[in-house]
């Protein structure tokens, strides 16, 4: 007799060729209308399916895990970050949660690197001035920006994402300085030409560019607090690809406003997707760019999350421990 299929949850759309993959391998519940799930959905998805598979977009937080039945036991989340898991409360349960890390490294680190550009070159504002029709000519004094090239990069989260910015940032001629929870390798210090700081307020004031690379934990809420932003100067453009709540928002706000920094590049936003009217206000003058959290998207990198979705699943219902299983001390 064959053997029962797990029914698995997918609470958001995958790529199709994902989507047609688990539905041969896995009794598969697909979200078609690709809306969010609600709160209540959610309940009655962990109550009755034995793997979930939420995205970024689904608080898995312990009020819905203590709703979790007998047969709950994966959660495998679509994505690299696991914050909108309760890891700890899963474990409480005898539920192991995987992700999907590594796969998008690189194009996160590519949409980074645009960003720097995109704020440094103000290309953003010179892409609106042709089609609203209000482009002068060209003028020697009109719409400059700043050269990179020669400028000190700060990277907080010198993980794969922030090691593949650096190697790209290298290649501008930007010079490389970063700040992390451990001291990366001496060997890749040397191949990055990285200089470690030990304390992140002293890199803040000595750098011309930050970037933001750290996973969203409670450690690092506000890592980038009002304080700290303080120490950047005012020719300083921050950029953050990794997490909204990872720098306070308002006081942000408030720098740019008053003009005590040049600019932001943000993907990623503290309460999304909800946007500040403030940050909106400021895009519309020129002084933030602001994107839709598509640091990773990607028709590969979807693709590669959602192998690797079906790898964990597969592996876990085999018997065996899955290859990207997340436990609190990792956190």
């Amino acid at each position: 007799m064959p053997k029962k299929k797990p029914l698995v949850v997918v609470t958001r759309r995958l790529p199709e060729i994902i989507e047609t993959r688990m539905c041969e391998l896995f009794d598969t519940r697909l979200n078609e209308t690709d809306k969010p799930l609600t709160h209540e959905e959610l309940a009655e998805a962990i109550r009755t399916a034995e793997v979930l598979v939420p995205t970024i977009t689904d608080r898995i937080d312990s009020s819905l895990i203590s709703q979790a039945g007998e047969q709950m036991k994966l959660i495998a989340n679509f994505g690299n970050g696991v914050d909108n898991i309760d890891v700890a409360s899963a474990l409480g349960r005898s539920i192991t949660v995987t992700n999907t890390p590594g796969v998008l490294t690189e194009d996160t680190a590519d949409m980074t690197m645009a960003l720097i550009l995109a704020v440094a070159r103000r290309l953003v504002e010179g892409a609106r001035v042709i089609p609203e029709g209000v482009w002068p000519g060209w003028s020697p004094t009109w719409m400059l920006g700043h050269r990179i090239t020669g400028k000190r990069l700060g990277i907080v989260g010198m993980g794969r994402i922030g090691q593949a910015l650096a190697r790209r940032a290298k290649a501008f001629g930007l010079s490389i300085h970063y700040h992390n929870r451990r001291r990366v390798p001496v060997e890749i210090e040397e191949q990055l030409e990285a200089t470690y700081w030990e304390s992140l307020d002293q890199m803040l004031a000595r750098v011309d560019i930050v970037s933001i690379h750290c996973p969203h934990t409670p450690a690092t809420y506000h890592l980038l607090s009002a304080r700290r932003l303080k120490y950047l100067r005012p020719h300083s453009i921050l950029v953050n690809t990794a997490r909204g709540e990872i720098v306070d928002e308002n006081a942000l706000v408030r720098m740019l406003e008053a003009n005590e920094m040049a600019g932001a590049g943000l993907d990623v936003f503290e309460h999304e997707p909800a946007v500040s009217p403030k940050l909106l206000k400021l895009a519309q003058a020129g002084k933030v760019t602001l994107l839709p959290h598509m640091g990773s998207a990607t028709n590969e990198g979807r693709t590669d999350m959602g192998e690797k979705v079906i790898i964990n699943i597969k592996t876990f219902m085999d018997g065996h421990r899955p290859p990207d299983r997340v436990l609190p001390s990792m956190l």
